[in-house]
């Protein structure tokens, strides 16, 4: 049984935080290393995050590309699983591999006391000589300041709280925020409502792509945009600013859906939302899929930039040793987002944890 009802011990080699994707492609790595190790899941199940999602979500990428480390996604090429899907496959991973997951234990701060790491938890205080950290951003929605100068007749949510249209107040809805979620939403909200969607669509990257390129396109942004290259580096700056590129839906959808396209939203006027342009909208219902930004204050070191991000080399904290980062958007490459790219970072985080020397990987 890969799901552990309670722990003999309170001192690991190696404490991995989080049992989502990143957290279970590093167990694979690290029992193929025969490591003594842990992992600590905040839900019941390690599929959880992905049912916790809205109703009609479906991966971006088809199935051929979303398979962790020495388990296929069985599913048909050019199938996009859906949330639940994917969940089960999640679950389906971590017994099949027998991975030492503990559920349902929420972590309150890390820290480092002489030569062990402290992990504050749910389940008490448990030690680890080397940590990772596999728990994503620990995002906190980021919504701006002005939303709470918004009418109280608005009713406001984050797209983080969206599950299906009958959360939606009866009348017009704004959407803001152009990535993958505030497209995807807009679709399915303006289905039954009239619908807004605000702001810049980011960079679309055409179905036939995935369609007829297929493993020579993953090729190129596995290997081609990453952190090693000029291309990848730019693209990793903007990434990070403006979130990832939309993948299998597009502005065009939008068009089709009969959602209408505005400026961005600037401010507030009258209880009411203002766009760049200067014009005012009324909307009975505001959807704010502006993203995340990301929250790392329960570490209880100096571990990030100034802007919150983990500084790594390819997820080697430069600040402290024994400190590890996977899941992170970019954290290599364009497919550090994926599900399917997880585990080259797990990988390389794994044999520099037990190996101490990254030069088998460099050239991944």
């Amino acid at each position: 049984m890969n799901q552990i009802s309670r722990i003999s011990k309170t001192h690991w080699n190696i404490i991995v935080i989080g049992g989502g994707q990143s957290g279970l492609a590093t167990g694979y790595y690290l029992k193929h290393h025969h490591e003594d190790f842990i992992i600590l899941n905040a839900n019941e199940k390690p599929g959880d995050s992905w049912r916790k999602r809205w109703d009609s979500l479906r991966l971006f990428t088809p199935s051929q590309y979303d398979g962790l480390p020495g388990m296929p996604f069985d599913m048909k090429g050019g199938y996009f699983p859906t949330k639940n899907e994917m969940a089960d496959y999640l679950d389906d991973y971590a017994e099949y591999f027998d991975l030492p997951v503990k559920n349902g234990v929420t972590v309150k701060l890390l820290e480092k006391a002489e030569d062990n790491f402290v992990v504050d938890c749910s389940i008490g205080r448990l030690t680890a000589n080397k940590v990772v950290i596999a728990s994503g951003t620990h995002p906190i929605p980021k919504i701006p300041e002005f939303a709470g100068e918004m009418s109280n007749n608005i009713h406001q949510i984050h797209s983080s709280q969206y599950i299906n249209p009958d959360q939606i107040v009866a009348g017009p809805v704004l959407v803001v925020g152009a990535g993958t979620s505030g497209l995807e939403i807009a679709i399915e909200v303006g289905k039954r409502f009239p619908t807004f969607l605000s702001g810049k669509p980011n960079f679309h990257i055409p179905d036939f792509i995935f369609n007829y390129m297929g493993g020579l396109f993953w090729w190129i942004i596995s290997h081609i945009i990453t952190i090693k290259t000029p291309i990848g580096r730019k693209a990793r700056k903007n990434i990070l600013s403006h979130g990832g590129p939309l993948i299998n839906i597009s502005v065009p959808d939008l068009e089709l859906a009969g959602v209408t396209r505005l400026s961005r939203v600037a401010g507030v006027r009258n209880g009411n939302p203002v766009f760049e342009d200067g014009k005012e909208g009324s909307f009975a219902t505001i959807i704010w899929a502006t993203g995340f930004k990301p929250d790392f204050s329960w570490i209880r070191e100096d571990v990030c930039n100034e802007n919150g991000w983990p500084l790594t080399d390819r997820g080697i904290s430069t600040r402290v040793d024994g400190l590890y980062f996977i899941g992170m958007p970019f954290l290599f490459g364009l497919t550090s987002g994926f599900v399917g790219g997880v585990g080259r970072d797990a990988a390389f985080v794994t044999n520099h944890i037990h190996r101490n020397v990254t030069s088998s990987f460099s050239d991944m």
